[in-house]
């Protein structure tokens, strides 16, 4: 009975030491597991809390957990929980009222659209991190009017199209710093400023005369269709009224002089403002050649003064040099055509006036040597 007592208890510590073991391997284990467990919510914290899109909501970060003291089950289960959470909406687009700061700096609420960790915008605008602690998000500064209107759509449920930036920001921000026309245009100076305005003068010079230019087509087309009965609201008319007024006995070549008078004294209305548009057709590109001149003077005196360390330094000088040089040609172009168009319309109507009156006067000298051949007869 003694030896069997003894292998009893033999036996009982050794399972006791087995058991005490057991559990310093498995406390080894959940110690090691939770302190791995520890470690990823304060990564996951770190890498996710400034720039990723998942953290917009107050509660979507795992809660920071200590690898010294001992944890309770709800903060593992909270820890799970969020990493879940998390993993799940990488892949959802969510609609959340967000306060969103607009390009002025105002933070107001808005329906924000979050596609998973890739982007987020709200009714007509693309979203980045904010830089304040009231507002998390901000509108960039420039969207393109094609992608507001493409979220505009989606938001209203008219289009599943949208738009990200999937450089995370890169795209944007070159956005942000292209100059917009009228900026552009600034960049031309004072140059660029009177190039404009010299064009905008000969285009309105050309387009009043051109509607005068119509205006006379059509009534001498209908003058052309009754010349016995001429019209002073017209130049054709005008001239054979002149002609009717006119001595019919005098020598052709005299009545020829009096009808080719007549015919000058309506080409100086005719041809009105043509010389002015060809003037600035003409003065624009120099115009134009003196802005480059004057932009590239402005960027070596930056380098002079700054060295060419910065190229930004010398950006405002060359702008110049190439925006008037852009000015003028775009100036020059247009008045050009004008200046074409008129010329040809004037042409025309003078083509028009001069054969009506020749024709008039062959008229007149056939019917008077018809005469004189009855009356010899």
């Amino acid at each position: 009975e003694q030896a069997a007592l003894e292998a009893q208890q033999d036996e009982q510590s050794e399972q006791a030491q087995a058991l005490a073991q057991r559990q310093e391997e498995q406390g080894e284990a959940l110690t090691s597991l939770l302190a791995d467990l520890a470690r990823h919510s304060e990564e996951i914290r770190n890498e996710l809390g400034g720039d990723s899109w998942l953290t917009l909501e107050a509660d979507a970060l795992p809660p920071r957990l200590n690898d010294v003291d001992v944890l309770e089950r709800s903060q593992i289960e909270a820890v799970v929980d969020s990493l879940a959470t998390l993993t799940v909406n990488t892949g959802r687009a969510e609609r959340l009222e967000l306060p969103v700061a607009d390009a002025s700096g105002d933070i107001e609420s808005h329906s924000v659209v979050r596609l998973g960790d890739f982007a987020a915008f709200t009714e007509s605008a693309l979203l980045r991190k904010g830089q304040d602690e009231e507002s998390s998000l901000a509108e960039v500064p420039r969207t393109p009017t094609a992608i507001s209107d493409l979220l505009a759509a989606y938001h209203q449920g008219e289009s599943r199209e949208f738009a990200i930036d999937p450089t995370q920001g890169s795209v944007l921000e070159a956005l942000a710093q292209q100059p917009t026309l009228w900026e552009r245009f600034q960049q031309g100076g004072y140059v660029g400023y009177v190039v404009v305005v010299l064009g905008g003068i000969g285009l309105l010079v050309a387009l009043a005369q051109y509607i005068y230019l119509l205006t006379v087509s059509a009534r001498v087309r209908r003058q052309r269709q009754n010349l016995d009965q001429p019209s002073k609201d017209n130049p054709l008319g005008r001239v054979l009224e002149r002609f009717k007024e006119m001595d019919k006995h005098q020598t052709p070549e005299a009545l020829e002089a009096r009808l080719d008078e007549a015919v000058l004294a309506e080409l100086p209305k005719i041809e009105r403002g043509q010389p002015i548009v060809k003037l600035l057709a003409a003065i624009a590109p120099l115009l134009g050649l003196l802005g480059t001149v004057t932009g590239m003077i402005v960027t070596f005196q930056a380098i002079t003064v700054f060295g060419t360390g910065d190229p930004q330094l010398m950006a405002g000088g060359i702008s110049q040099a190439l925006v008037t040089t852009v000015l003028g040609l775009v100036t020059a172009v247009p008045l050009l055509f004008a200046q074409t168009a008129l010329s040809s319309r004037s042409r025309f109507i003078t083509q028009v006036i001069e054969g009506e009156a020749s024709a008039t006067l062959a008229d007149h000298l056939e019917a008077q040597s018809t005469l004189s051949g009855q009356t010899v007869n």
